[in-house]
């Protein structure tokens, strides 16, 4: 009969290892699968302009669109709250918010769209209080089958436009980057990553040991029983129903005299040869008194 052995969990210390690695590989595979999508950034977040100036105000993208034949659209938006989000159909000086490719001939009086490989923008001339508020840019990506088109990503963000006073003259604008540079944001992933590893090692080596430790003490355990378990003849006491019972015997049973199986007297029985007498005598056998020889009895 085979001793069946218990199944055991893997350690909790290894578990704690694989989730930390499947954290770490999730945060560099969401960064690597988001680094392909259709994104939209700032350069400049804030512009600061006195009236009259002209602002050309940036957006930069990167990524592509989901299929290869997909329409590329370029939109803007404005609210004169720079803390609330922009109207959806609401455009800079009331203009379309969606640009176009072949030209903004439906645009009011100084404004203009544009945009490059990598970026695009909206131009406003002699800017005025009016148009000091917040600016949304969105890259929308269509999807278009049988004249019906589909909106499948759209990222955007936003830029600021201050107009102030003219002094001394200037019409030139000033900016301020408030945002992080480029890639620090994966930087800053990559050290809290970083960091997270180091705080979290000492607790996975803590871990690890006491769990070794519960494992050798279990293993004694075991050893233990298997041990007991064969010295008392049985082959599996783990499985058994219950635990076996070991027959005890007093000791004036283990003195009463028992027959053997062949039916002959043990050499505890009283009259065999060598066995102790039943009226205390010494235990030795006693002999017939030897006759003196007419011999010795002359000398």
């Amino acid at each position: 009969m085979k001793r069946g052995l218990p199944c055991r969990s893997p350690p909790s210390g290894q578990k704690c290892i694989v989730w930390f690695c499947s954290v770490l590989f999730c945060i560099v595979g969401a960064h690597g699968e988001t680094s392909h999508a259709l994104s939209v950034s700032t350069p400049h977040q804030h512009y600061y302009c006195p009236v009259g100036a002209t602002v050309k105000m940036v957006c930069a993208q990167k990524g592509a669109t989901l299929h290869p034949k997909d329409i590329l659209r370029h939109s803007w938006l404005f609210t004169p709250h720079s803390d609330q989000h922009c109207h959806e159909k609401v455009g800079p000086r009331h203009a379309p918010i969606l640009s176009r490719s072949h030209g903004n001939h439906s645009l009011p009086p100084g404004v203009d769209y544009g945009s490059g490989a990598q970026n695009f923008w909206v131009v406003l001339q002699n800017v005025t209080s009016l148009d000091q508020g917040r600016y949304c840019c969105m890259a929308l990506d269509f999807q278009v089958d049988h004249k019906h088109g589909t909106l499948l990503q759209r990222p955007h963000s936003h830029v600021v436009l201050h107009v102030m006073p003219r002094r001394n003259g200037s019409k030139e604008c000033t900016v301020v980057d408030s945002k992080p540079p480029e890639g620090s944001v994966s930087v800053a992933l990559a050290t809290a990553a970083c960091i997270m590893a180091l705080l979290s090692l000492p607790l996975i080596l803590v871990l690890v040991y006491k769990q070794r430790q519960n494992g050798q003490s279990s293993r004694r355990a075991h050893e233990l029983v298997r041990m007991d378990s064969e010295a008392q003849g049985h082959e599996n006491p783990v499985f058994l129903g219950g635990s076996p019972q070991t027959k005890t015997r007093t000791v004036s049973q283990i003195m009463t005299r028992q027959s053997s199986e062949t039916g002959r007297h043990l050499l505890s029985e009283p009259g065999t040869p060598l066995s102790p007498p039943a009226h205390g005598d010494v235990f030795f056998p006693s002999q017939d008194p030897i006759p003196e020889s007419p011999d010795f009895l002359q000398v």
